[in-house]
């Protein structure tokens, strides 16, 4: 090979690292980044809020394109985030924790350890709904009646799975255990193919509201001890209280468990993108709180508290700009 023809090749190659190098940041720059939102199922509280952050985002990030994904909510979503088949997922915060450390539902699969925090959200009640003629008042009356315990995979299942544990109940003591989503337990409690499901969500949840209009029901409490037992077992859950009249006709306070919601990120996501995210969450709240009630929960305040893994940098980076701990 000839000496021009060396340099011409060099040359070449010079001119196209450059534009190689030009084209990457045009593309972060100018171009669309796609954001998809893992939620949950249309008749629950992540659905909506998903819709709030992905408008959001869409209004106030540049060359974001955001859109949020009904799925099976949050044991689904974590490996979504984990597969980097979605960049940002609702994820209950216990849930987040077994992924992460490959204990309870995932113990003996690979740990999901490239995720990373980005923002705690509300409390998600374990809510029991009953029919007001089953006979059900209390968890142990579950056992011989038909009962749905949330979408195959859920964090309501596992919910559901430890709240029965704790009151000496298993799934074969139940009538029959439905793996059914929010939706699909209010469809059958309406048309009474259900006698209870078990719904984890934030309050006033919309599949629980819609039952109420038609179909007398009553919220089942769980007394403070078989709570103190679970938290004893499960750090994540506290105890709550669902305010009297949060659905019709339940004139009484009720007693349950909680867990957090959360917002997770891949770790992969760039960090300026996800200060930028993150930002515009909280500069933007009253979009959020004016899509559901439950945006009153999620501020600056609470943003990092039970917080079960590593934060993202760019969430981080924000948080201490405005002095969160």
């Amino acid at each position: 090979m000839n000496k021009k023809l060396l340099a011409l090749i060099v040359v070449a190659l010079m001119v196209m690292t450059v534009f190689a190098g030009c084209s990457k940041d045009a593309t972060s720059k100018g171009g669309t980044t796609f954001i998809s939102i893992a939620t949950g199922g249309t008749a629950g509280t992540y659905f909506p809020l998903g819709g709030a952050f992905a408008k959001i985002f869409n209004d106030n990030v540049d060359g974001v394109t955001a859109n949020a994904q009904s799925t099976g909510a949050s044991v689904e979503n974590i490996g979504l985030v984990g597969k980097s088949e979605a960049e940002l997922a609702f994820v209950q915060n216990d849930i987040t924790y077994y992924a992460y450390n490959g204990t309870e539902i995932f113990e003996g699969k690979d740990k999901i350890t490239n995720v990373r925090g980005m923002a705690m959200l509300y409390p998600e009640l374990v809510q029991i709904v009953a029919l007001k003629d089953s006979g059900i008042n209390s968890v142990e009356d579950l056992k011989g009646k038909k009962v749905a315990i949330g979408a195959p995979g859920s964090g309501t299942e596992a919910n559901a799975r430890q709240i029965l544990a704790a009151h000496g109940v298993s799934y074969d003591d139940l009538g029959k255990a439905d793996f059914l989503s929010f939706g699909e337990a209010a469809d059958q409690l309406k048309n009474k193919q259900l006698d209870a499901a078990f719904v984890t969500a934030g309050l006033p949840t919309s599949a629980i509201t819609e039952i109420s209009q038609t179909t007398d029901i009553v919220i089942v409490s769980i007394s403070s001890q078989k709570i103190a037992e679970l938290i004893n077992l499960y750090p994540f859950y506290t105890e709550v209280t669902i305010p009297a009249g949060t659905y019709k006709e339940q004139n009484e306070p009720v007693t349950t468990a909680a867990v957090m919601a959360m917002l997770v990120v891949n770790k992969d996501v760039k960090d300026d993108l996800v200060y930028e995210l993150t930002k515009s969450i909280f500069e933007n709240r009253q979009v959020i709180i004016d899509t559901h009630s439950r945006g009153n929960d999620i501020t600056l305040d609470t943003a990092l508290q039970g917080m079960p893994i590593e934060v993202h940098p760019g969430a981080q980076k924000y948080y201490d700009e405005k002095g969160v701990k």
